[in-house]
């Protein structure tokens, strides 16, 4: 007897129903969604629950009925198997605030030989709540096109923007300009009922476009603003009078014939009317010389209306033609044209003008006024040079000798007040240090409080003069009726650092007898004048 192996091959049939699952376990499915959400946002997601496995659990889920079918659309999610319900209009919460869908599950995947057990598919409601969101003003524009002629007065209202709070609080909007867009501050706006008007002067010559940016805000959520562009054209007002096109170098030769051509005119208008430009020209005055020809085409022709012209008796003529326009109210202007009479060849070709026939008549050609203009040219160039030549001249040094340059020049000067001026500097209060026993007050200085001078010491006859100073600035240390500390005190002590010490006649003796001068003779040839002076007071004493 044999076995046989048996295998047996058990195929997954779609044979379940799909139901759908509710993350709220209920059969209508709740969702929020702000007002605010873009379009394309996904709001929320359901999903059907299916026993059958692989392909054949495979949902597709559309939305089959509702109220909100053009507002919200449903995705099939392949890997999670998901209805994505998503935006697809913007929405407002002031129009509506509840939308119902009815949305539908279906098996993607049937076996045909099991239609008759279908439908293989589920629906379930979604309900979604449209939440208020706190919206900035809205204006009745996308833009706003204003038009204002350039001559109206400052203060004038040129229009007026409208903005309204979408929300249902509907809270009060304050209008203001953003001052980026208005430099120069030639319009403003009401901030309660959004006019606009001009605080100056318009000029369409100058600015024909202004391009404005108004600002809607909340009141009570100034964070809450929107945008609006404003544009202003300018329309024109004839205000401007025409003027020559350009300066017209213009000449008539001294051979012109009556009726010559000798300009051909043009000119320009700032002012831009609708019909276009047309110009009138004429002649100010009757001139017996020149006449003005209008060509209806805004141009004219000058012409000439004697024979001949002379540069002898006059070189320049002043022809003033009026031009103006035909718009309203009519603008006139009067342009002065100069004519300078010239030398011409037989082709009427310039050869000389006015500046040559002006110096004719004294008999000075071209050549002498050149001649002339070098003369004086060469003249101003000598006295330039001259007076540079004269500030720069050096002043003589004072010493020329140079021996006076290598010898030292020492001055001594003593000035006082004699021997009976007692207010002087006496130079024997130094020398005898007892004639300081008197005590005397300062003269220049009289003390609040009067002190009983101290009597000092009497220093001997043979003090050196240094410890005399230096007893003397110790007392005055000590001294409660010496001058103030600001007074001014100088003491010196020469002598220190020469190998002939002092010259002073502090350290000299009582009699010259006690001097001895012949170190002179040692400091060379220049002192030998001063060693016979003195040198020999010893000898002379000795004879």
């Amino acid at each position: 007897m044999h076995i046989l192996p048996l295998n047996i091959l058990l195929r997954n049939l779609s044979l379940s129903c799909s139901l759908f699952f509710s993350l709220f376990f209920a059969d209508t499915i709740h969702l929020r969604v702000l007002e605010s959400s873009p379009v394309g946002t996904a709001i929320g997601s359901v999903k059907a629950t299916d026993a059958d496995t692989g392909k054949n659990a495979e949902v597709e889920y559309r939305i089959i009925d509702g109220d909100g079918t053009d507002m919200f659309d449903i995705i099939t999610e392949k890997d999670t198997q998901e209805g994505i319900i998503t935006v697809k209009k913007p929405l407002d919460y002031e129009s509506r605030r509840l939308y119902t869908l009815k949305v539908e599950a279906e098996n993607t995947h049937v076996d045909p030989r099991f239609y008759y057990l279908g439908p293989f598919k589920d629906t379930t409601i979604v309900k979604i709540s449209i939440e208020d969101v706190d919206e900035p003003p809205v204006f009745s524009r996308s833009s706003y096109l204003f038009e204002v002629h350039e001559d109206i007065e400052v203060g004038t209202i040129i229009g007026t923007v409208m903005a309204r709070d979408p929300d249902s609080t509907s809270s009060p909007i304050r209008f203001s300009l953003d001052r980026h867009t208005d430099l120069d501050r030639i319009f403003n706006i009401h901030s309660g009922n959004g006019s606009l008007y001009t605080s100056k002067p318009l000029d369409r010559e100058l600015a024909q476009w202004h391009n404005l940016s108004v600002i809607a805000a909340e009141i009570n959520n100034p964070k809450e603003m929107t945008r609006v562009a404003v544009f202003v054209r300018i329309l024109d007002v004839n205000d401007n009078a025409p003027q020559f096109a350009v300066f017209y170098d213009t000449f008539v030769c001294e051979n012109a014939r009556p009726g010559q051509l000798i300009q051909t005119i043009s000119a320009v208008d700032k002012d831009d009317p609708l019909g276009g430009q047309k110009f009138f020209f004429s002649l100010a005055a009757v001139n017996p010389n020149f006449t003005v020809q209008d060509n209806e085409d805004n141009t004219a022709r000058i012409l000439t209306r004697k024979n001949g012209f002379s540069r002898h008796e006059i070189s320049t003529y002043l022809l003033p033609v009026v031009i103006s326009d035909n718009d309203y109210p009519i603008q006139s202007s009067t342009g002065t044209l100069t004519i300078r009479v010239c030398a011409c060849d037989g082709q009427g070709n310039m050869q000389s003008c006015s500046a040559e026939a002006l110096l004719l008549p004294a008999g000075l050609s071209t050549g002498a006024l050149i001649a002339i203009l070098l003369c004086i040219i060469i003249l101003l160039v000598i006295v330039v040079l001259f007076a540079a030549l004269k500030r720069q001249r050096k002043k003589e040094p004072l010493i020329l000798s140079k021996e006076d340059i290598r010898d030292n020049i020492v001055s001594y000067n003593d000035e006082g007040g004699g021997e009976e001026d007692t207010q002087a500097f006496d130079i024997g209060t130094l020398r005898n240090p007892a004639a300081i026993e008197e005590k005397k007050l300062r003269r220049d200085i009289i003390p609040e409080t009067l002190f009983i001078p101290r009597r000092t010491p009497t220093a001997p006859d043979n003090t050196d003069v240094r410890d005399f100073i230096n007893e003397r600035l110790k007392e005055h240390d000590l001294d409660p009726t010496a001058p103030p500390y600001d007074s001014l005190a100088t003491y010196a002590y020469e002598g220190n650092d020469s190998i002939a010490e002092s010259l002073s006649s502090l350290e000299s003796g009582t009699t010259d007898g006690d001097q001895n001068y012949d170190y002179l003779r040692e400091w060379g040839p220049r002192f030998n004048k001063l060693a016979e002076m003195y040198g020999g007071g010893e000898s002379d004493k000795d004879s």
